[in-house]
This record gives C-alpha cells, structure tokens and sequence, in this order.
C-alpha cells in the first residue's frame, strides 16, 4: 500500500469567511466542498477582523454570532507569531503600495510560516510579491 501525499492545508482571508457565513457566492462555497475538517484554517487576525464586524453590524448579530461560534469549530483559528510577525513586516512597505493593512500581512506571514496556501477573495492579494507565499484567488463571479 503506497503513502498518499499530505492534504493541502488552506488558509482562509476575511472575505472568504464573510462568504461562508453568508454561504454565498456558490463558486466559493464549491472551493471548499471535498476538504477535510482541518484542511482549511484561518488565521488569528482573520479571527479578530471577523469578531469585529459582528461588534460594528446591528442587523442579525446574534444569528451571525451563532453562525461565527460554528466556523470556527470547523475552521480552526492559528495563532500570530513572532515569526508571523517578522515576515509581516518585511511585507508592509510593498503591500502598503498595493492598498494592504498590515493585517493582510500578518494573515499572509501566518500562511507563509505555516507553508499553507492562501485562498482569498481580494485580487489585490495576488499582486503581492512574497517569498514562500501561494495565494490563490476565488473569484466571485
């Protein structure tokens, strides 16, 4: 019986989760159909940038509360590191040009330290020239 190679892990951006939450578009919905729990994770900030819309909506928040409180028993949150953090900002200047925050970076830098593709919804992402990154947009349309 031969070894099969390690399943792909995928890091998840803010506006990929959003998507989930809401379960549409369907072509993003498609992208995760197949993957093993675990296989696609997000990052800390990701985390925090999605607790804070539920802080700033008034509309659904306890519906929305819910629906955030189940992803992440399905889509484990990591942690930010002093590694993450290092290659964030060696990031920053460049992103910045790109219209980047540094939590774009810091979600980037914990892909890239945990070797995990990046699957985003923000073409800008893309652009970004980082070493050890994979970024793969989903597109919406």
């Amino acid at each position: 019986m031969g070894l099969s190679a390690p399943a792909m892990l995928y890091l998840l951006d803010t506006n990929i989760c959003i998507h989930l939450i809401q379960r549409q578009p369907p072509q993003v919905l498609q992208r995760l159909v197949g993957l093993r729990q675990g296989q696609a994770v997000m990052s800390v900030v990701t985390y925090a940038e999605l607790c804070a819309g539920l802080e700033i909506q008034s509309r659904q928040r306890e519906h929305d509360a819910q629906v955030l409180a189940l992803l992440i028993q399905r889509i484990p949150v990591l942690p930010f590191t002093e590694t993450a953090a290092e290659i964030a900002g060696t990031l920053l200047p460049e992103a910045r040009h790109l219209g980047m925050t540094l939590a774009d970076c810091a979600s980037i830098a914990t892909a890239i330290e945990k070797g995990l593709v990046v699957w985003t919804a923000n073409p800008r992402w893309t652009q970004l020239r980082a070493d050890g990154a994979t970024i793969e947009p989903i597109r919406k349309s």
